[in-house]
């Protein structure tokens, strides 16, 4: 990923916000493009670490596939009952081989420990059925 990282500035109230409910909320919106120019929007569980976006998908989805073809994207936080507080970030994606997985993300695991559990998973079993790791690099950030 050659883009600039867009980061929401933890010192703004604004920024602060964004970030809390990034490291709090549980679902988020990942758009990608398929070939034909469709966009393909999935609810997904994420962690925000390092001014990354990180997912973990199944292997060999349109998802994935959608990433490897093109990897513009972009990822929203539900807005409030008002359709207030949106946070939409344009970014870019990228299939991430090298990376260790959910099982060894402490970060991630402890956010959907209650999800796993309720789920009768374990890291071991999420991981593998999750081994696709997806790194979302803001480009950027757009509230309302």
């Amino acid at each position: 990923m050659t883009a600039p990282n867009v980061l929401p500035d933890p010192t703004t109230e604004a920024g602060a916000r964004v970030v809390d409910r990034l490291e709090r909320e549980l679902i988020g919106w990942l758009t990608t493009v398929t070939p034909a120019g469709q966009p393909q929007a999935s609810a997904v569980w994420f962690h925000w670490t390092g001014g990354e976006i990180v997912v973990y998908s199944r292997a060999g989805t349109p998802r994935t596939r959608n990433i490897a073809a093109n990897p513009h994207v972009s990822f929203n936080l539900n807005s409030d009952a008002e359709g207030d507080e949106i946070v939409t970030f344009e970014a870019e994606a990228l299939i991430d081989p090298n990376a260790l997985g959910a099982a060894n993300d402490g970060v991630f695991i402890a956010k959907y420990r209650r999800l796993i559990d309720g789920y009768g998973w374990t890291p071991e079993k999420y991981q593998a059925d999750y081994p696709a790791v997806i790194r979302i690099r803001p480009t950027r950030l757009r509230l309302g």
